[in-house]
């Protein structure tokens, strides 16, 4: 009686234990399509209440218990979204179900970041992404674990004040000599054998003329001076800015001055600038890659200024080291987050929650938050999703195995009944 009741049992247990698989199974299935979701497995094992030392094994049973291969990598495919992110090796986003420090801290595989209508980032299971917030010299803060919510909507525009100037420029060598004093250029008393105007750029963004001009004053010798041409009211002191000599080797190459020149503007405080420094590089010593003086026309090659006038907001990149930038539309693009990537000793001792994310938990360990490609992280991919590691043919062939396995256990519990139903007639 006990042994066809244990049989019983046994079936019961079976039947569990595939409804359990049945479940995984299906879960694997339901989320074929869900951006880092890890395929689910469910691990069997047998449950005996007794065994003795001749072999004999009493009555026992199955148990099964559901586990996900988190530490699998899915296979990366291309979005034309610059916000979606997946990873490429080890480690996890690090997300939160608020915004501020209300929230929780889970860890997803899930990039699909899209910003909310603050600008945070946000992904489709409605965790927001979190980063290290750059300094101005696009440095993390010493502090690994200060996060905030990664924002591409804070930053209106950008502009860069110019810091350097550089001309490529002939001087016509067969120019007759002119009595020449400091300053005649700008005050008019001596007309320039040669000048041009560059425009330079201020912090604020706004565009600013220089004039450079030269007079040959000797043989192999020319002054120079840079005025400001712009409404005089905008400087304070006087005009030529800058001024100075240059001379020429017999060949027609530069001899002095080599390399930069300090240029100060002098704004007037009612402008709202602060006295802007520019390096004037007028070319190397006994070279022509700069000034040079050759016997055909007076013509400035080329100049090359840096800065920008101000630009707006763009789009948003992320490179592979984890860099947020922005893009402005006059060309400049600013580092205002890196994205860190928490790795862990036993990924695959997570904790699931719901919207395809995870908790800390003891066997997991705690959570280390790395740049991307150290310690152990992985790099960050850009516009790229990873997908799910479910295999549907697999999938397909577990249900089939399974729902055969349920059909088993359930013919064990109907022919043990049937067999009780004859042991009890039997009796009575």
């Amino acid at each position: 009686m006990s042994s066809l009741y244990g049989a019983m049992m046994i079936g019961v247990s079976g039947l569990d234990a595939q409804s359990k698989a049945l479940s995984v199974a299906s879960s694997n299935i339901a989320n074929v399509n869900t951006i880092g979701y890890k395929n689910g497995a469910s691990d069997f094992a047998t449950m005996l209440t007794a065994s003795s030392n001749s072999g004999d094994i009493s009555s026992g049973g199955v148990i099964a218990r559901s586990s996900q291969n988190v530490a699998q990598q899915g296979l990366l495919q291309g979005t034309q979204s610059t916000t979606d992110m997946g990873i490429s090796g080890n480690g996890f986003f690090v997300v939160s179900d608020a915004t501020g420090n209300a929230g929780t801290t889970y860890y997803t595989r899930a990039g699909d970041f899209t910003p909310d209508a603050s600008g945070n980032l946000r992904n489709s299971a409605g965790f927001y992404l979190k980063g290290w917030p750059l300094d101005s010299n696009g440095d993390i803060p010493a502090d690994r674990t200060n996060l905030s919510d990664i924002n591409i909507a804070n930053l209106s525009g950008k502009a860069q004040a110019t810091t350097k100037l550089s001309l490529h420029a002939n001087l016509q060598a067969s120019t007759a000599a002119s009595t020449y004093t400091a300053g005649d250029m700008a005050a008019g008393n001596v007309t320039p054998d040669f000048e041009r105007t560059v425009t330079v750029y201020d912090s604020q963004g706004g565009s600013q003329p220089l004039d450079i001009s030269f007079v040959k004053t000797g043989a192999n010798q020319w002054s120079y001076e840079v005025s400001y041409k712009g409404d005089t009211a905008n400087i304070s002191g006087s005009n030529p800015i800058a001024m100075g000599n240059v001379t020429f080797n017999s060949d027609g190459t530069l001899a002095t001055p080599a390399g930069a020149l300090n240029v100060t503007i002098p704004w007037a405080a009612s402008s709202g600038l602060q006295p802007q420094n520019i390096a004037l590089n007028l070319g190397t010593a006994n070279g022509s890659d700069g000034l040079s003086q050759f016997d055909s026309a007076s013509t400035l090659i080329s100049s090359q200024v840096d800065g920008a006038l101000f630009g707006n907001l763009t789009g948003v990149t992320v490179d592979k080291d984890g860099f947020v930038s922005a893009q402005f539309s006059n060309g400049l693009t600013q580092k205002i987050y890196k994205i860190p990537l928490a790795t862990f000793t036993n990924p695959n001792g997570l904790g699931s929650v719901s919207g395809n994310a995870y908790t800390a938990s003891v066997d997991s360990g705690n959570a280390v938050l790395n740049e991307a490609n150290l310690g152990g992280a992985g790099s960050v991919q850009s516009q790229s999703l990873e997908s799910s590691t479910v295999d549907l043919a697999t999938e397909f062939t577990k249900l089939i195995t399974t729902q055969r396995a349920y059909s088993a256990s359930a013919r064990v519990v109907t022919t043990a009944s049937d067999m009780m139903d004859q042991l009890l007639q039997i009796v009575h």
